[in-house]
């Protein structure tokens, strides 16, 4: 049996345990890209918030973590629709602390595309959004995540394997973020790590019903949602500790997934 003893490359400030990774997140203004944030920036990474058009959101939440620990965190905006954004996103990031050790690919588009009416600007959005803009990310961030052996962290979703009713857009952009997860930990090994987190019953849509809750929850083993907490300390779990995983999807859905 081989045992395996890690260094995480930490120091102590008076009494805060500091860690000098940068992360940027895409998608961070609210819900788990947010929590993702707030989480990772309490351990002590600084912390790069991406946005659309959610720039309130963002300012108050960089306001937020700088007041905790001053120039610990800014914010970038990039409509991800659009591919001639990427390149100064990722370049703005850098400029932030001369580097970014890990990319979290968490924004998404999500809305109903039923097949009778579904349409050519609403499969660019999705696709766009959820599948080539964390391809083009990667390959735009891969030199700098390399120099540290960081890691890209793709925000996928249980409809995936499973699609979705009303959704068949969005379901095919969360399969191809699968099988790109597992791509580029083949393209970007050894020095870079990628794995995938998909979301169970985490945030319920804000149109949902009732009713359509509870089945979903019938048809989870734990028979409860989870929290948006679940998800960040999933995150931080690869980031910190899973130096041996790279190409993995961790399901985060109560058991869903068995039904």
């Amino acid at each position: 049996m081989l045992f395996c003893f890690k260094n995480h490359s930490k120091q102590l400030i008076g009494q805060n345990l500091v860690d000098s990774k940068t992360v940027l997140i895409t998608g961070a203004a609210k819900r788990i890209g947010a929590t993702i944030a707030e989480h990772l920036h309490e351990t002590g990474m600084d912390i790069i918030i991406h946005h659309n058009t959610s720039d309130k959101e963002a300012h108050r939440l960089v306001k937020k973590l700088n007041e905790i620990r001053p120039d610990s965190a800014t914010t970038v905006q990039a409509n991800l629709e659009q591919q001639e954004s990427y390149s100064s996103l990722i370049n703005n990031s850098i400029k932030f602390k001369g580097k970014v050790d890990v990319l979290i690919n968490n924004a998404s588009a999500f809305y109903p595309t039923p097949i009778n009416k579904l349409n050519d600007a609403q499969w660019n959005e999705i696709i766009n959004t959820n599948l080539k803009a964390p391809l083009f990310l990667s390959q735009l961030a891969a030199s700098s995540i390399s120099k540290n052996n960081g890691c890209i962290i793709n925000i996928a979703d249980i409809h995936a394997n499973k699609p979705l009713k009303d959704h068949p857009i969005y379901s095919l952009s969360k399969a191809g973020l699968i099988m790109l997860t597992q791509s580029l930990a083949k393209e970007l090994a050894p020095k870079i790590r990628v794995n995938a987190i998909s979301p169970g019953a985490i945030t319920w849509p804000d149109n949902m019903d009732e009713n359509s809750k509870k089945i979903i929850l019938e048809h989870t083993a734990m028979k409860k949602t989870g929290c948006m907490e679940d998800i960040s300390k999933a995150v931080l779990f690869l980031i910190n500790d899973a130096d041996y995983i790279t190409g993995q999807v961790l399901n985060i859905d109560g058991g869903r997934t068995l039904y």
